[in-house]
Formats: structure tokens, C-alpha cells, sequence
């Protein structure tokens, strides 16, 4: 983003926070395939193409899990279990109606199209609108980075995390079985789970990249949910500043973090990349009055 750009939030396109790198697989491909795609290009979906390559569906790792989850043979062609048609929007759309429209269709992510000749050009999922956003926040003249750089720093009031998180902290138990744990991320639409053991003290978590590797190492659906989760839980706590909280998560590469309460294994919330999309503002109540506008 150019110094001119960072005036505001309001007046942003989808071509300024869209990614340009479209990872795309033939409709008759195998699921085995497409896992191997997703892992190497570190997505969360693909574009599944007909032979004269336009668009026909989308292939996410929610699509994925299910057909584990249902026991689909792993050599079965994407077209089993794609979802379809893709949803599409241009690049000169506001950024605000893109949220709109991933809001209201409930999807995670849009693909970019070429309002000239139809073809794909970008993709803008939720994890781009936050990257933006971070970049603001870290050229912004008011931002938490560049004060700290001052002697005399400004008195600014910041968005914490405890404002925006999700305060209930859906769990399964480290004995439970990985077909549960798809249930269960199904049921409540989250990208992962924490996990607990018995002693209701959290040991990891599972997410959908975890249950992903699971299928295509062939491990079955019924082994216990510490056989694959991910550790240590990645946390912060809830009066950190915003603009931290989301550096860490682009830093570590991870979609979410739990927020700890009086302890670390209290956790009282959680905050993901989706939050702070939602957000749709900066750290700092200095960018309130130019927030995207996004209708309730």
C-alpha cells in the first residue's frame, strides 16, 4: 500500500487485497492430488477447472474433511465432492461489498474475475483482508509499531482483543475420535478445535490442515484425537493490542489463538483471521471514523 493509500480504509478495492497466485486443479483430478496441492501452495482451497479451464467449482479443505469424513476413497476425482458454482466478484468492487457478499453467503473466501474477458485473476479470502489491514496498521503514523519508535509516543486508545473475540471455546477430548471431531467442526463451522483431556486441561488443538494430512496418510477416522492434533496451543491474552494479536498469527502461520484467562489453561475466547476481518478496522479507534462499512 502506497503512503497515498493509507489515508483511509474506506475507499479500498478488492484488487488491493486480493492475491494473484491462483492454484487450480482439473474437476477429474483426485482428492489425493488436490491434498498435495493445498499442503504445497499452503491454501485452504483450490479452483477446479473443466477441460477448456473455466471455473466449475471450488475444492476447500471443509470439502475435504466431509468426504473423509463420509469414508469417499481418496482417488475419487474432486468433482465428488467440489462445491459449486464459485462465487465471483471484480477487481474495482469496493472491499466492503466483497465482505458483504462473503458474509451473507457464508464463504471464506471470492475469486477475482476480469471484468473484460471473464477470466480469473485474483482470489481474496479472509487472510488477505487481514493482511491489509495489518499493512495499515504498520505504516499508519499512529499504529502501536511506530509509536513505540517515538520518545514522546502519543496517548491513543487501541482496540484489545477481549472487543472483538468469540467468548465461548468450543472443546473435544483427546480420547475422543476423529470422526467426532469432524462433527463437531462441522456442526459449529469452525476451521479447528482445542483439545482438552479429561482433566479438562487444554493439550492441543485439531484443525482442518490436521485432518487433511490425516486422509491422505490413510489414518482412520476412528483413532483418538491426540494421534494428530497440533501443539503447544497457540494463545494470547485478552488485553493485548489488536495489532499484535494478528501479528502473531501471520508470524506463526496459524488461522487463530486462544485467549487465556487467569491462567493458560483457562481460556476464556477465541480470536481468528475471520475476527479481525470483521473487525474491519485497524488497532487503533484513530481509523473508527474510516472503518469499512459493513451492514449488520
Amino acid at each position: 500500500m502506497s503512503k497515498s493509500d493509507k489515508n483511509t480504509l474506506s475507499g479500498l478495492v478488492v484488487s488491493q487485497a486480493m492475491r494473484r497466485q491462483i492454484i487450480k486443479l482439473n474437476k477429474d483430478a483426485s482428492i489425493s492430488n488436490s491434498i498435495n496441492a493445498i499442503i504445497k501452495y499452503k491454501i485452504n482451497a483450490l479452483l477446479a477447472v473443466d477441460d477448456s479451464d473455466n471455473p466449475v467449482g471450488v475444492l476447500s479443505k471443509t470439502d475435504i474433511m466431509g468426504a473423509y469424513y463420509a469414508g469417499i476413497p481418496i482417488e475419487s476425482s474432486i468433482a465428488d465432492i467440489m462445491s459449486q458454482p464459485p462465487l465471483f466478484c471484480y477487481p474495482n468492487d469496493a472491499l466492503e461489498s466483497a465482505l458483504q457478499i462473503m458474509r451473507s453467503k457464508g464463504v471464506y473466501r471470492l475469486y477475482v474475475v476480469d471484468s473484460n474477458n471473464s477470466k480469473v485473476v485474483g482470489a481474496l479470502a479472509y487472510p488477505d483482508i487481514v493482511g491489509l489491514l495489518y499493512q495499515y496498521c504498520c505504516d499508519c503514523e499512529y499504529s502501536h509499531i511506530q509509536q513505540t519508535k517515538r520518545s514522546n509516543p502519543a496517548t491513543i486508545k487501541r482496540t484489545l482483543v477481549k472487543e472483538i473475540m468469540t467468548n465461548e471455546v468450543k472443546s473435544v477430548f483427546n480420547d475422543d475420535t476423529l470422526s467426532y471431531v469432524m462433527e463437531e467442526l462441522s456442526i459449529y463451522r469452525f476451521g479447528a478445535i482445542l483439545v482438552k483431556n479429561r482433566e479438562n486441561i487444554p493439550v492441543g488443538v485439531i484443525s482442518k490442515t490436521d485432518l487433511t494430512l490425516a486422509y491422505k496418510h490413510g489414518v482412520d477416522s476412528l483413532a483418538l484425537a491426540d494421534t494428530i492434533m497440533s501443539s503447544p496451543i497457540q494463545s494470547c491474552k485478552p488485553d493485548d493490542i489488536l495489532e499484535d494479536a494478528i501479528k502473531k498469527m501471520i508470524f506463526s502461520d496459524v488461522h487463530r489463538l486462544f485467549v487465556e484467562g487467569s491462567s493458560p489453561n483457562e481460556l476464556v475466547g477465541v480470536f481468528s483471521l475471520s475476527d479481525a476481518a470483521r473487525n474491519r478496522s485497524g488497532s487503533c479507534h484513530a481509523c473508527v471514523s474510516s472503518r469499512i462499512k459493513l451492514e449488520a
